[in-house]
C-alpha cells in the first residue's frame, strides 16, 4: 500500500509541475520572428544584401515581430530555382529570367515576377601593373573567347593572358556571354571562379590576368578598371550595363515582412544603400533601359 501511494504521489507531483510549466510558458511574453529566405546572385548577395538587411532590421527595431534573414549567395540560377521550388521568398538575380526557367515555373504554378532594384555595370579589370589603359568591345570579345591569347596583341607588354570568369551558375556569366561575347563560347583557358571577390583577388595577384566584376568590387586594391569603347561602367551607353533584380512568386501570398523589405529596398533609404556599394539606383533604369521603364 505504501509503495502504491508513493508512485501515485510522484506521478501527481510530476503532472502538477508540468502543468505549472505550461502555464508559465503561455503567460510569458513570446519572442515572435518572421524569417525572410533570400537566395541567388553573388553580385547582390555578397555586399548589398547584408547592408540592406542591416539597415532594414535597424529601421524595424521595436516592431512586435522580429525579422530574421537567411541569405545564400551562390548564383542567380540557384535563386530562381529556389523560387520555383518554393524554398526562398526572394531571389537575387543579375540577369533576366531564362525561357527554360519560365517554362518550369509555369508547370509548377509559379508566377515569376521581376522587381528591378538597381543597375550594375560589368567592369573589365586588369592588374594595376598592366600598361593597358582601355579596350574596345571587339578586343574584349576576342580576349575572352580565346582569339587573342597574348597581351602583345593589345598593349606593349607580352605574355599569355589569364582570363577569369564567373562559373556557370552565375547570372553574370551568362549576361557577359550575351553582351560581350555575342553568345560565343568562353576561351577553353578561361578559369571559372565562384564570385566577384575571388576574381578581383586573382586579378590583383596576377599581372597577366583579366576578369570582370560588378561595380561593388572595382575598388579592390591591386586592380584597375578599363574603359570599354571609351566608356566607364557608370557612363551612359556603357556596353555591359545590366539591371539587378529581385524575383518573387507573384502567385504566392507573402508575409508582411517580405513586402516591407521590398518596399524598403525601393525607398530612398534603401536606394541610398544600393548606391553605397557602388551600384546605380533604380531611377537610372529609365535612362539606361527605356524598354524596361515602359513595362
Amino acid at each position: 500500500m505504501s509503495t502504491c501511494y508513493t508512485i501515485h504521489h510522484t506521478r501527481k507531483s510530476v503532472l502538477s509541475a508540468l502543468a505549472a510549466l505550461l502555464a508559465l510558458t503561455l503567460l510569458a511574453p513570446q519572442s515572435l520572428a518572421d524569417k525572410i529566405v533570400v537566395k541567388g546572385s553573388d553580385t547582390l548577395g555578397a555586399k548589398l544584401m547584408p547592408r540592406l538587411k542591416e539597415e532594414f532590421v535597424a529601421q524595424e527595431d521595436g516592431r512586435e515581430v522580429d525579422v530574421t534573414f537567411e541569405i545564400a549567395a551562390e548564383g542567380s540560377r540557384t535563386g530562381i530555382t529556389a523560387i520555383i521550388d518554393g524554398t526562398a521568398d526572394l531571389a537575387m538575380s543579375s540577369r533576366e529570367v531564362q525561357s527554360s526557367e519560365l517554362i518550369m515555373a509555369r508547370k509548377r504554378g509559379v508566377n515569376l515576377r521581376a522587381i528591378p532594384i538597381g543597375v550594375d555595370g560589368i567592369a573589365i579589370i586588369v592588374n594595376e601593373a598592366n600598361p593597358l589603359t582601355s579596350l574596345s568591345s571587339r578586343e574584349v570579345e576576342m580576349i575572352f573567347t580565346g582569339d587573342i591569347e597574348d597581351w602583345s596583341a593589345v598593349t606593349t607588354m607580352s605574355g599569355k593572358i589569364s582570363p577569369y570568369t564567373r562559373n556557370t551558375s552565375s547570372g553574370t556569366y551568362s549576361t557577359f556571354q550575351d553582351l560581350a561575347l555575342y553568345q560565343r563560347d568562353y576561351a577553353p583557358r578561361a578559369q571559372k571562379l565562384a564570385g566577384n571577390e575571388q576574381i578581383a583577388a586573382e586579378v590583383a595577384a596576377n599581372p597577366y590576368a583579366i576578369g570582370y566584376v560588378g561595380l561593388a568590387y572595382t575598388h579592390t586594391p591591386g586592380v584597375k578598371v578599363l574603359p570599354i569603347d571609351g566608356k566607364l561602367p557608370t557612363d551612359y551607353q556603357y556596353p555591359y550595363a545590366r539591371p539587378l533584380y529581385f524575383y518573387i512568386d507573384a502567385a504566392k501570398k507573402h508575409s508582411e515582412a517580405v513586402q516591407e523589405f521590398i518596399d524598403f529596398t525601393l525607398s530612398p533609404e534603401g536606394q541610398s544603400v544600393v548606391e553605397s556599394v557602388d551600384f546605380l539606383p533604380v531611377s537610372r533604369i529609365k535612362e539606361l533601359f527605356p524598354e524596361l521603364a515602359r513595362e
